[in-house]
């Protein structure tokens, strides 16, 4: 539920900026390339130290959402981090960081295009290689585990995915407006909690936004009605027991719920759902369309 703001000034999360030797030209696109490390066959403990050293903040940033969701698509990539750029020269721009970051193996595409060919390159689907992977556990000090190469799992697992990610990255998009500041955002399994009573909550998604003098938290499910009613009126009803109980989230805050689904059908199904839970269901857990997930957060914590 909505508390009033005690957070420090300054985000938690600081948006990624362009970095000094990245600042766009007068026409908006990035200067060229400087000459980066390019991997053999084998990626060394030598090769991650440089590579880490040659990466710039942008590239960086883009290595953290795709370890924080998983994957993102070339079109979600453009717009979490190329958005500063000249409108005409995003996608390009899009395009040669992307392949140069897969030459360093710091990122590979997954065998399955979002849109069909007509989407182009703007619709293949990234994920964090070796490189990638490795050069992050660096930067953060975390003991050195197996790397392990993408995989392309099944369309709806990936289709999950990329929604899940398609929230976060409007999020972002309504903090660059200015309309919030997107303090925390976990994918699973980072967003799962254990309780004493309970066991593990499994949300999608777990968000913490604040906006004037109030936070809000959210424990997300993205439904894409794949899952039979009964199941999903077990996991709404896990949440209502937390609520009950007084489960607090990972801030200390009581999350609301906030379902997403795909279409008016859909949403009728919940919807109803909901209401034959007991109290209180109809205060705890929301539903709306995937496309109103972000604005429907949004405009309940400006209420």
């Amino acid at each position: 539920m909505s508390k009033p703001s005690a957070r420090p000034s300054g985000r938690v999360e600081q948006a990624s900026r362009l970095p000094a030797n990245m600042t766009p030209s007068d026409n908006g696109s990035l200067p060229p390339d400087t000459s980066y490390v390019t991997a053999s066959s084998r990626v060394t403990s030598a090769y991650v130290s440089q590579l880490a050293e040659q990466l710039s903040q942008r590239d960086l940033a883009m290595l953290r959402d795709l370890a924080r969701l998983r994957c993102l698509t070339g079109n979600q990539l453009e717009r979490l981090h190329l958005s500063d750029l000249a409108a005409p020269n995003r996608a390009r721009a899009r395009r040669r960081v992307l392949n140069r970051l897969i030459r360093c193996h710091a990122v590979s595409t997954l065998n399955r295009r979002i849109g069909g060919v007509r989407a182009g390159s703007a619709g293949l689907v990234y994920a964090l290689d070796v490189a990638g992977q490795r050069v992050l556990r660096l930067l953060d000090e975390q003991d050195e585990a197996p790397a392990r190469r993408p995989w392309t799992p099944g369309l709806p697992f990936l289709a999950h995915t990329l929604a899940v990610a398609e929230l976060y990255v409007q999020l972002r998009e309504a903090e660059r407006a200015q309309q919030v500041e997107l303090l925390t955002f976990l994918a699973e399994p980072a967003a799962w909690q254990r309780t004493a009573s309970l066991g593990t909550l499994k949300p999608d998604a777990y968000t913490l936004l604040a906006g004037g003098q109030f936070e809000d938290a959210w424990w997300i499910e993205v439904d894409n009605a794949t899952e039979s009613r009964a199941t999903l009126r077990r996991k709404l009803n896990l949440y209502l027991l937390a609520a009950q109980a007084g489960v607090a989230g990972p801030h200390q805050i009581l999350p609301r719920v906030l379902v997403t689904v795909p279409d008016q059908r859909r949403l009728a199904v919940v919807g109803d759902l909901v209401a034959e839970l007991p109290p209180p269901a109809d205060k705890l857990i929301s539903v709306t369309l995937h496309n109103r997930g972000a604005p429907f957060m949004v405009e309940t914590l400006q209420e």
